[in-house]
């Protein structure tokens, strides 16, 4: 489809009203917050572990690598939840770093545990299996009339709702291009659009919406951080979805979603509202700051692990939002990012079962088929084949929070020991450039590819 060309920005926004109808569903039960949360918290460190029940004095600790049995899963979930997970990306649809992965895996961990889960993302392209349910419904998106599509498909028990629109079709090969203003357009029409989807799109395969009913809406990072405020302002205040509650996940608190004050008046809020995206601070003066707002207004923070929300509170990690960070308490838990074992495994990985690779045991018994990637892997990118020197792996964004710098600094030490490095990822130029650079002064031992291929993350995450 042909590019959307941004709506123009307004002056001053128009008078609100709210959108959506009201729902019959029962409301639901909102537990008091657990006043055992440190305890808990200090066993999950202590013990790998897929949940917990029972009291802090007395938990039942659950084996991950044991079936999930009937009875586990009932007293996991107690309390069945409607959970819809918002984000920009999901894998295997969308994908550009570790935000694509969790958005995939954690629905079926979710879901698993007898949860009813959503997943609402853009439909930047014509996925195989998702089918149009005909709904459309029309949003006031930044001051201008939006019709959205709703797309829909149920795999593995998971719910995902495409939200469709031109501005999604114009960025699919690359999904966060274009200038802040068409960013924040795409950005505000999925957050809306995934706030009604509870009510409209039929899902399961019972096809019934959701409702009102046990539920959470998850929004990860910036670009869903007005998921929170839009829920409060256009609709809790109107006595719509009073019972929903709003879980803000971090996954890097480098992007904030910030840019000119002014641009608040696009967002169609309400005066008092903008105080809450206010923010003066070294890193980046006076601006307009979404994933401040979205804090605020979250009923729970999460970091993507409990060493990440210690560090976000530190004036180094938190990007200029340490001080409000600190301010939360226990309403900021971290909870380390899983990983799925469906895809990840080398014993399920059918990204092994070519070129000389092999799927093996991720135990004792699996040294030789790991050897066996091993010789594939320096095989594949052109390596000498040799049993007995470290393949060192990289794979990730090419950026400074992921220490990749450190790397290129030290280049001329790594490459002066007996080792072989293979790195794969894309971002800052000045990065990339850097790994083409080592690669072209040490072909002997490094191979970087700048870019991203599953298949090879998948070989290297096997191999190395």
């Amino acid at each position: 489809p042909p590019p959307m060309s941004a709506p123009p920005p307004m002056s001053a926004p128009p008078p609100m009203s709210a959108p959506g109808v009201p729902s019959t569903a029962r409301p639901a039960h909102i537990p008091p917050p657990n006043p055992n949360l440190a305890q808990q918290q200090q066993q999950q460190q202590q013990v790998v572990e897929v949940g917990q029940v029972g009291s802090a004095q007395n938990p039942l600790v659950i084996d991950p690598n044991a079936p999930m049995t009937e009875e586990t899963q009932r007293m996991l979930c107690k309390e069945k939840l409607n959970i819809v997970v918002v984000a920009s990306e999901c894998a295997p649809f969308a994908k550009t770093g570790g935000l694509g992965d969790v958005a995939a895996a954690l629905p079926k961990g979710l879901q698993a545990r007898g949860h009813r889960v959503m997943v609402v993302m853009p439909r930047y392209k014509n996925y195989d299996g998702a089918v149009d349910t005909g709904v459309r419904i029309t949003f006031n998106v930044m001051g201008h009339p939006a019709e959205v599509g709703y797309f829909h498909m149920h795999k593995n028990g998971v719910d995902t709702v495409f939200i469709d629109h031109q501005c999604y079709h114009s960025v699919a090969d690359n999904i966060y291009a274009g200038d802040r203003h068409a960013a924040n357009f795409r950005n505000a029409m999925l957050c809306q659009a995934a706030i009604e989807a509870v009510w409209h799109v039929p899902c399961g395969e019972d096809r019934t919406p959701y409702g009102d009913s046990d539920l959470v809406y998850m929004a990860n990072d910036w670009h869903t951080s007005l998921l929170p405020v839009y829920l409060t302002a256009y609709y809790q205040d109107h006595g719509k979805l009073p019972y929903a509650r709003s879980v803000f996940v971090i996954h890097n608190m480098a992007y904030q979603g910030r840019g000119p004050f002014d641009e608040i008046y696009s967002l169609q809020l309400p005066d008092h509202y903008k105080e809450h995206f206010y923010l003066d601070d070294p890193f980046g003066g006076e601006c307009m700051n979404q994933m401040q707002a979205g804090l605020k207004f979250a009923s729970k923070i999460i970091a993507v692990s409990a060493g990440y929300a210690w560090e976000i509170t530190t004036d180094m990690g938190g990007w200029g939002l340490a001080p409000l960070l600190r301010e939360q308490g226990d309403k900021l838990t971290g909870i380390v990012n899983g990983i799925d074992l469906e895809e990840w495994s080398p014993e399920y990985d059918s990204f092994l079962d070519d070129d000389g690779y092999t799927r093996y045991n991720p135990d004792a018994s699996g040294f030789d088929g790991k050897l066996e990637c091993k010789r594939a892997l320096q095989r594949q990118l052109g390596l000498p084949e040799r049993d007995d020197v470290p393949l060192l792996g990289f794979i990730g964004r090419l950026d400074h929070q992921k220490g990749v710098d450190l790397i290129t600094d030290a280049r001329h030490w790594l490459m002066g020991q007996d080792v072989q490095l293979v790195m794969l990822g894309s971002g800052r130029e000045d990065l990339e450039q850097s790994l083409r650079s080592m690669e072209n002064d040490h072909k002997d031992k490094c191979r970087c590819w700048v870019g991203f291929s599953v298949e090879m993350a998948h070989r290297i995450t096997a191999g190395c």
